[in-house]
């Protein structure tokens, strides 16, 4: 398959427009153009007819639509061993394929048959044998992408090298050997995953399901099994464990035990009480004996501090007046410190306000000289808000919407395409007589002069001179001019919303706007320079200068004099001040020194007081400490009864807290006795019932059929595993196979590749990946580097070559294939891309080759046939 024309019309930026692609021819065809020209949309146009169906909007096809919609049209003339054919797709509106003999023009395919026809000649879509050949612009095809698109190409290529090889290929290098790694994936597919893990509903599965089932139910029933044998166990030691608890003697023998320790118990809790009552009579005599130590002791120190009371009275009263005679000293310093601070105060007041009226003075005159230039100020800011004000008056009432003068330019520009579109769809009549002749034939009444042209409207008469009126019926189809009336309409109503005539007279206003919106910024400028902070703030400066400057009185002085003075006043005034701080401290030490003697003085005299009340009279303290000391004697006789008593009772004393422990120990053995037979009877009864139940369930031959299942399960799974087994071998025996033989296998494209890598590089050599059979290492000079380290030039290159190879291999199996690059080769140096020129010519011969680039200075080295776009209308 060659293409000889490619034609565009709606798709991308040629909206409302075709364009076409002629002469394309055998060998090298050119098409080389500044960015933004159309060259990728030629590209993806050419894609879309081939390899996008006509019916569906998938997003390649969304970007062939242009901005302002429609229905793109891709159409292409094709050279097959079949003939000259001419391949047309139209998507959304009007949506169709066809397919025509350029020989006959008759139409051979519509539709899905059209469609067919297509696939017929890429034979397997994008990722057919043409599809590898199509390099889109920036895509190599070496580096990483979708998996899916990685797949496809990869089965292209390996359809590719698996036909080109013919009866050549062996069982480990072609189609037989890619049968039997196929049906080897697809049995052991049914069985496990890509990634050896059993499948989902597979028999490998459900054995694995089926296996671990019956362990389960086995693992259960064994469980049961179990119970079952250790409840029989468990009654039989519960039955004995109850006739051991149930025997009448040993019931007997734990009663008396019982009583025997609650007597005891009784005995030791009476001697406790009798203990007790004893302690605490003892505890209120050694009460007693205390109080009246206590009592005896205080009496006789009373008396003692009593005489010391009266010597400490006296004292407090002399240094009590000394310090009331400081204070009186003190009281008077302070008096006439403060009459020296009111006198000072009020000179420096009379100096401060004699400086304060001199300053408000001067004040006054620098206000006076300052209100002058901010008046005239003012009145020149107040003339230049008129300005700004008048200027945006204008501006409001020319305003135009945004954007609007440039929607009023592409109605303008849409006019003028629509009344071109129906100049050049409006039949021309012309009449050329024979000599001789004239005005024999009229249009609508008015003869019709030898070789004048005139357009027909939808309907025409013509009057033939001796013959008769022929009357032409044009079709009544979409000619243009309804599309044409509402765009002249739409313009109207826009013109008119505006309050134009014209885009001219739109434009002047858009113009006079912009002047004025220069002068309106001069002029807030100006405004900003004489009020910056606003008319408010200025008017407002203006008031207070001239309230500052209004009613001051003149006052004469040297005010650095009267500062002076000042000074001098405040001076006076600290030093009078700190002089009263210092006298009042002393005041106040002084007050402080009365305060301490009066109090110290009162607590004497308030203790000498109560001392006096608690000793009574003088005549009677000596009897009274004689009765005290009797009182103690007394107590004392009576605490050593009690003592004496108390420990005649604890001689004697019982253990009671071991009568209690061996009382709760008896007491607990009966109570766990009892428990222990209503517990045993519980678990009995539970285990009659287990056993039972077991028993009517025939559990162990239930469990004897499952273990039986279980062992067949494992032996059909076992099988199983054993097939996974095998089949993976064999797969990655058949890999390894392939593998050995994979120089075989890549020998034909090899034999295509070799001589083109020799007009880049000398002595190099490329490896074939097995499992993407694209290039893995390039060899140069002994050394061998990973493609993915290569340059960006060098991936390109070798990207490119390699399609070249492939052409040439589809070529002599009888599918040829243009190659086609959209700016593929953007990264390489000015000497390598000359030699690149060189490999596009070597293999285009009797091969076709079309190359779209924007790098014309450099391309203008490659040759070949060059190809232009031209204006194009299609036909009907």
């Amino acid at each position: 398959m060659k293409l000889t024309a490619l034609r565009l019309h709606n798709v991308r930026r040629f909206a409302g427009r075709g364009i076409a692609v002629e002469g394309i021819g055998d060998g090298v065809n050119v098409l080389c153009a500044a960015n933004e020209f159309g060259k990728s949309t030629c590209f993806d146009s050419l894609h879309a007819l081939f390899f996008q169906p006509h019916t569906g909007t998938p997003g390649a096809v969304q970007g062939l639509r242009p901005y302002s919609g429609g229905n793109p049209m891709v159409e292409a003339d094709i050279l097959t061993g079949q003939g000259a054919f001419r391949l047309t797709k139209q998507f959304y509106g009007g949506r169709r394929a066809m397919v025509r003999d350029l020989a006959s023009g008759r139409l051979l395919a519509q539709a899905d048959e059209a469609e067919r026809f297509i696939a017929g000649l890429v034979q397997g879509g994008t990722t057919g044998p043409a599809g590898l050949l199509w390099v889109r612009q920036g895509i190599t095809g070496i580096e990483r992408r979708a998996k899916s698109d990685e797949e496809g190409e990869k089965r292209a290529r390996e359809s590719v090298l698996t036909s080109v090889q013919g009866e050549v290929e062996t069982l480990t290098g072609g189609r037989r050997m890619a049968q039997a790694v196929a049906q080897c994936e697809e049995e052991l597919s049914q069985l496990v995953t890509a990634t050896g893990r059993p499948k989902a509903g597979g028999p490998y599965a459900q054995a694995i399901d089926e296996r671990d089932r019956l362990i389960e139910t086995e693992r259960r029933l064994s469980s049961e099994l179990r119970e079952l044998r250790e409840a029989l166990d468990k009654r039989r030691s519960l039955r004995a464990r109850l006739a051991e608890l149930e025997d009448p003697e040993q019931q007997a023998v734990r009663l008396h035990d019982l009583a025997q320790a609650e007597a005891a118990l009784t005995a030791a809790r009476a001697h406790g009480e009798a203990l007790k009552t004893a302690e605490v009579e003892a505890a209120l005599a050694r009460n007693r004996l205390d109080a009246a130590s206590l009592a005896l002791d205080g009496h006789r120190r009373n008396w003692a501090r009593f005489a010391v009371l009266h010597d400490l009275e006296a004292d407090g009263r002399h240094q009590r007046d000394e310090a009331l005679a400081h204070q009186r000293e003190a009281g008077d310093a302070g008096q006439a410190a403060a009459t020296a601070v009111d006198t000072a105060e009020s000179r420096e007041r009379e100096a401060r306000n004699l400086l304060s009226r001199l300053e408000i003075s001067m004040r006054a005159r620098d206000a006076a000289e300052h209100l002058a230039g901010l008046q005239q100020s003012h009145a020149k800011a107040e003339a230049g808000r008129g300005e700004v004000e008048a200027i945006q008056a204008e501006l409001k009432a020319l305003a135009l919407p945004a954007n609007v003068v440039k929607q009023l330019e592409a109605i303008e520009t849409e006019l003028v395409g629509l009344r071109a579109v129906i100049a050049a769809r409006v039949p021309m009549l012309r009449v050329t007589y024979q000599p001789g002749v004239s005005g024999a034939v009229g249009l609508d009444g008015v003869a019709l002069a030898d070789g004048e042209e005139r357009a027909l409207t939808r309907s025409a008469a013509l009057e033939i001179d001796g013959v008769g009126r022929l009357t032409l019926t044009l079709p009544q189809g979409r000619d243009g001019h309804d599309e044409l009336a509402q765009a002249e309409a739409k313009r109207m109503t826009l013109l008119a919303a505006l309050g134009v005539g014209s885009l001219i007279e739109a434009r002047q206003r858009e113009s006079a706007i912009r002047d004025l919106t220069g002068r309106l910024d001069l002029a807030q400028q100006r405004l900003a320079l004489l009020a910056p902070q606003g008319l408010a703030a200025l008017r407002e400066t203006i008031a207070r200068l001239e309230a500052q400057s209004a009613g001051s009185v003149e006052v004469k002085g040297d005010p650095e004099a009267m500062r002076t003075a000042l000074a001098a006043a405040e001076a006076r005034v600290s030093a009078s001040r700190q002089a009263q701080r210092e006298a009042q401290a002393a005041r106040d030490a002084a007050g402080a020194t009365v305060v301490t003697a009066e109090r110290a003085l009162a607590s004497v005299a308030s203790e000498l007081a109560g001392l006096a009340a608690m000793l009574g009279a003088e005549a009677g303290r000596q009897a009274q400490e004689t009765a005290l000391a009797a009182a103690l004697a007394e107590a004392e006789a009576v605490f050593a009864t009690a003592h004496a008593q108390v420990e005649a009772l604890r001689a004697g004393a019982i253990d009671l807290a071991g009568a209690e422990a061996k009382f709760r120990r008896m007491r607990s053995v009966v109570d766990a006795a009892a428990a222990e037979i209503a517990t045993q009877r519980e678990d009995a009864a539970g285990l009659n019932a287990l056993i039972g139940a077991r028993s009517n369930d025939a559990i162990e031959e239930v469990w004897q059929e499952a273990a039986d299942r279980l062992a067949a399960a494992q032996k059909r799974l076992a099988g199983l595993e054993r097939e996974v087994a095998l089949l993976t071998r064999l797969r990655e025996a058949l890999d390894a196979a392939r593998a050995e033989a994979r120089d075989h296998y890549f020998a034909p494209v090899m034999s295509e590749l070799r001589p083109l890598l020799g007009l880049l590089f000398e002595d190099a050599t490329v490896t074939f990946d097995e499992d993407t059979l694209l290039p893995r290492t390039v060899s140069r000079n002994g050394l061998e580097e990973p493609v993915g380290v290569l340059s960006g030039g060098m991936r390109e290159q070798l990207a490119v070559l390699t399609r070249l190879a492939f052409a040439r291999l589809l070529a002599k199996d009888g599918q040829p294939a243009p190659v086609i690059l959209d700016d593929a080769l953007v990264y390489s140096d000015d000497d390598r891309i000359e030699r690149m020129f060189d490999a596009l010519h070597r293999q285009a011969s009797g091969q076709q080759i079309i190359v779209f680039s924007c790098r014309q200075r450099a391309f203008a080295q490659l040759g070949g046939n060059i190809l232009r776009m031209v204006p194009w209308v299609p036909e009907g």
